[in-house]
């Protein structure tokens, strides 16, 4: 039985040449032939093709549109001019990082297409598919040096996620806390604000950013167009070994960050540095999923991607009594959620008062009887110490140096690089 394909290769100088040679080759028959990627989304949708065949510039292509084809069970496969020649800036490198995994020169005889596209078929869309390179932590603006290399650029950085339920629990103060502690011991770091719903990261820090760094990165992920260097010019360099990913400048943004883009950034962002944080949203809703429209936007997909992708989640919750039936009832939430999430769990604002006065003692023994773990870090309630951060723009590193609160989360860092960065 002939594969069902969907053609889309319209202004392409090789398009007769191409059409030709599809409708000769075994096993094939085109069902449609498609202008964009929206006459092909629309045209997916109704069922009838197990392949797409695309131009390597047909227009409004991008990483999202690939997934969503995948998602249908449909194939996709690129045509790129054959004086390509795989370069890290050349369409086929490009088209890999869309997720694009099988790529082949625009004169392919009959034969051969007719062979790849059944074989792809046969095999299935890809799961995930990672095409990178690179990995370099940048110098300061305007220095003459070249970027220094700190690790072999496999993709073995660490992604930790900064996440905690709802009543600002102080996640972006811990995020912020920890990749300047890794920062100080000479991990180069990068902080991304990934809080869909108010991101706070370039404030806490003074940096006066009109355009969202991972937005930009988003962008470039769709496209195809994320390496290492772009992912680096889109940050901002602030202190020694640490870099920041600056979010959303208005909440109603959200939708620039889609689940797929935001893979790509953090599978780009493990080459770039040994050691990503990622500050994200509280909510873990996911009803959109429920809708009539499954390809529609996802409010809290960010959160959700950022939370599967992460190789540790730092649940930070209030040392209160709504702030620890919170973080609780959060603990089991995020496992329902996120089965395989390694959790590290904070308990911010440790006062005495609600709590007696052993707050530490009481918010450990409640962690413990009603979900089963002990916090990996107690931070004292420090208002001096975060006032004077937020003053100067700074981290605690830089802006409190000797205060108690500096000195938990130097702990709470330390931990991290046992664990995750030996």
């Amino acid at each position: 039985m002939a594969v069902p394909v969907l053609l889309a290769v319209t202004g392409a100088p090789w398009e007769a040449d191409v059409v030709r040679r599809v409708e000769r080759a075994p096993g094939l028959r085109i069902v449609r032939r498609c202008v964009d990627i929206a006459d092909v989304m629309a045209a997916a949708a109704s069922g009838q093709a197990r392949a797409v065949l695309l131009a390597e510039d047909l227009p409004r292509l991008t990483s999202d549109a690939v997934a969503a084809l995948h998602a249908r069970r449909i194939v996709v496969l690129a045509l790129v001019d054959p004086s390509d020649n795989g370069e890290p800036s050349g369409a086929e490198d490009r088209l890999a990082r869309m997720g694009i995994e099988r790529i082949l020169p625009a004169d392919v005889s009959g034969e051969d297409l007719g062979r790849a596209i059944t074989d792809a078929v046969d095999s299935g869309p890809p799961a995930t598919v990672s095409h990178f390179a690179g990995g370099f932590v940048p110098v300061a603006p305007g220095s003459t040096a070249m970027p220094e290399r700190h690790y072999d650029p496999s993709g073995a950085g660490r992604i930790v996620a900064v996440w905690g339920p709802t009543g600002a629990p102080g996640r972006s103060t811990v995020a912020v806390g920890l990749a300047g502690e890794l920062a100080a011991r000479g991990v180069s770091t990068m902080l991304a604000d990934a809080d869909v719903y108010g991101g706070a990261v370039a404030q806490q820090l003074g940096i006066l950013d009109e355009t969202s760094g991972l937005a930009a990165a988003a962008r470039s992920a769709g496209s195809g167009s994320l390496d290492v260097e772009t992912l680096a010019r889109h940050a901002r360099h602030v202190a020694s070994h640490l870099l920041v990913l600056t979010g959303l400048s208005r909440a109603d943004r959200w939708t620039e960050l889609r689940p797929t883009a935001i893979e790509s950034v953090w599978a780009t962002a493990r080459q770039l540095a040994p050691c990503t944080v990622v500050d994200v949203g509280f909510c873990l809703e996911s009803d959109e999923e429920i809708s009539f429209d499954t390809l529609a936007p996802r409010r809290n997909g960010a959160t959700l991607a950022t939370l599967a992708e992460a190789d540790e989640v730092v649940v930070v919750g209030t040392a209160d009594p709504i702030g620890l039936t919170r973080l609780i009832r959060a603990l089991h939430e995020l496992r329902a959620v996120v089965p395989s999430a390694n959790t590290r769990v904070v308990v911010n604002r440790v006062r005495s008062g609600s709590l007696g006065s052993a707050p530490a003692d009481a918010a450990t023994e409640a962690l413990n009887r009603y979900a089963g773990v002990d916090p990996a870090a107690l931070l004292p309630f420090d208002q001096a110490a975060c006032d004077a951060a937020l003053t100067h723009g700074r981290s605690l590193v830089e802006a409190a140096r000797s205060s108690k609160l500096r000195k938990a989360m130097q702990q709470l860092a330390a931990g991290v690089v046992r664990d995750h960065l030996r």
